[in-house]
């Protein structure tokens, strides 16, 4: 049975999971309840420059300072996940509803906020189009049918420089079976 809350948890598709919108990915949770789940898929970079798309919010922007595809829901939607290390500088600056933490210092911050008011409160951003969202029991279902593992995240784990990486390392990390997945080949037939 899924634990009660999966928010800041990472889903990592397991290959058999036959929808493309997921395959290898690494969705960290941002939202998890009664009413169903939210999340960003944190390893598929766009072939866009923030710079092109949001030019105020990349220089804060960690390398690879793309957009990221969040998910199959909603591509005219945009979320930001950012690092702050002191929410309250955040919130003296900006205001207390721009930055809603999903775990620890990580959470998603507001991009209607002026980018020069946040001056270094805000260490690492990545912006992410679209997200992955689940209604009511539909994620629970998905996990018992083992489509996907329930990992924890690691701190630098949305803001990796090798998000293409990013699904093999964690499975890799976590050891036994886990670790020999992360070497399946994309393609069962051809091996």
């Amino acid at each position: 049975m899924p634990e009660a809350t999966l928010v800041g948890k990472l889903l990592v598709a397991n290959p058999r999971l036959t929808d493309p919108n997921f395959d290898r990915t690494v969705v960290l949770v941002l939202v998890h309840g009664e009413d169903g789940a939210l999340g960003v898929v944190i390893n598929r970079p766009s072939d866009t420059d923030v710079v092109e798309a949001l030019p105020q919010w990349a220089d804060r922007a960690v390398a690879p300072a793309r957009m990221f595809l969040g998910g199959p829901v909603s591509h005219d939607s945009v979320i930001c996940l950012a690092r702050v290390p002191v929410p309250a500088a955040l919130e003296a600056r900006a205001g207390d509803d721009v930055w809603r933490s999903v775990s620890g210092d990580l959470g998603t911050l507001d991009l209607d906020t002026d980018s020069d008011r946040l001056d270094d409160t805000v260490t690492d951003l990545r912006i992410f189009v679209g997200y992955a969202g689940w209604s009511g029991g539909q994620l629970e279902e998905e996990l018992i049918a083992g489509g996907w593992w329930v990992l924890d995240s690691l701190p630098d784990d949305p803001f990796t420089p090798e998000p293409l990486e990013l699904w093999h390392r964690v499975l890799h990390r976590q050891g036994g079976e886990l670790a020999l997945v992360a070497l399946y080949p994309p393609d069962l037939s051809v091996n």
